[in-house]
């Protein structure tokens, strides 16, 4: 028995943020952001609308594809560092939105990497025979870092006043990091299924000694109380991120776990029809199809429109590349990704 995806869903909020609305805010352009990011906009979730919310709406429409109702549903993977609520965890919020059974949801925080740990989790769930249908849902609301204070409700209509300059230059300082991020929510079935589809051999990697590339310093339970207004204004609250050593990590470890998964598998990296790589940065995109030899058609990305919407990219860009037809019968996919602690791994998918 193999486990295979049978639906997936996306969940995305309505405002569309421009490379041109955030350079009202701060000393920024298009061409200043795609050179480094590749991103041209992303979404911003509305106000009081949380990553659980996203997560039901792309869950929702995962179930359906998979031609299910929520009462078929067996367990529930909702990996995100955005949680609405530091407790509880958002998968109690998705079972009670979407009215499924008494069943365990397990809530799981492996930042960009979420969604291949959450693959293991479900994968292990099935061929044990604890669980026959698992729902896998990453989903995010990063907007909730941004400094709101400083004029960023204009972005989505909320205000029309003039940003001052002392509020530009502030949000300048961050600018490195608040432009990379989006909001979104992608969703997958999987259940057990017998025949060669499905996925194979994962392989995950932690190492802790690269905790301090990125993380974030405010909000922290070693402080009392856990968050101040001096935190904030300090900027504390947002993620601080060493980009250069980020990238070498990026570009060097997902390309040498992906051949360690091919190793694995028996498959050979040039017999790969797609890899999806975690949609952080179009740089680390094109740096780890370079290293892994592949043309630019086989590694696709959409990084371009959503941004980094952290656990949420993968399924979100696995959904994007079915309805465009990109995932055939009979494939060979990789997912890939690194990110904060520092989590990294691949997984195999045959198609």
């Amino acid at each position: 028995m193999r486990s295979v995806i049978t639906g997936t869903g996306i969940g995305v909020p309505p405002h569309v943020v421009t490379n041109a609305a955030l350079s009202k805010l701060m000393d920024t352009s298009d061409e200043w952001i795609r050179v480094r990011s590749g991103i041209q906009e992303r979404r911003y979730a509305e106000p009081g609308q949380g990553s659980s919310q996203l997560g039901v709406l792309a869950a929702g429409n995962a179930i359906a594809d998979a031609g299910l109702t929520p009462s078929d549903i067996d367990a529930v993977i909702f990996a995100t560092m955005t949680p609405d609520h530091v407790l509880p965890g958002n998968g109690p919020l998705l079972q009670k939105a979407l009215g499924l059974r008494d069943i365990p949801t397990f809530d799981i925080r492996q930042q960009c990497s979420g969604f291949l740990y959450g693959l293991e989790l479900a994968d292990l769930f099935i061929q044990s025979g604890r669980y026959r249908r698992v729902l896998l849902v990453g989903a995010e609301v990063h907007t909730a870092f941004m400094p709101w204070h400083l004029g960023w409700d204009t972005l989505i209509g909320q205000s029309m006043r003039e940003i001052t300059e002392a509020e530009r230059i502030e949000n300048t300082a961050s600018r490195d990091r608040t432009v990379l991020f989006g909001d979104g929510a992608g969703a997958v079935v999987i259940e057990g299924r017998d025949g060669d589809a499905g996925l194979g051999p994962i392989r995950l990697h932690t190492d802790g000694t690269g905790a301090g590339v990125l993380t974030m310093l405010g909000a922290s339970f070693k402080r009392r109380p856990f968050v101040t207004h001096e935190q904030i204004d300090a900027g504390e609250t947002l993620p601080i991120m060493s980009g250069k050593e980020v990238f070498r990590s990026a570009v060097t470890l997902m390309p040498q776990v992906v051949r360690e998964v091919c190793e694995l598998s028996g498959v050979a990296v040039d017999a790969l029809d797609l890899v999806l790589v975690h949609q952080a940065n179009l740089r680390i995109i094109e740096g780890v199809q370079k290293a892994l030899g592949l043309s630019a058609d086989r590694v696709p990305h959409n990084v371009e429109r959503w941004g980094n919407t952290t656990a949420a990219t993968l399924p979100i860009l696995f959904h994007e590349c079915r309805q465009q037809g990109l995932i055939k019968p009979g494939m060979n996919l990789m997912f890939t990704a690194l990110g904060s602690g520092l989590h990294w791994g691949a997984a195999l998918y045959r198609t």
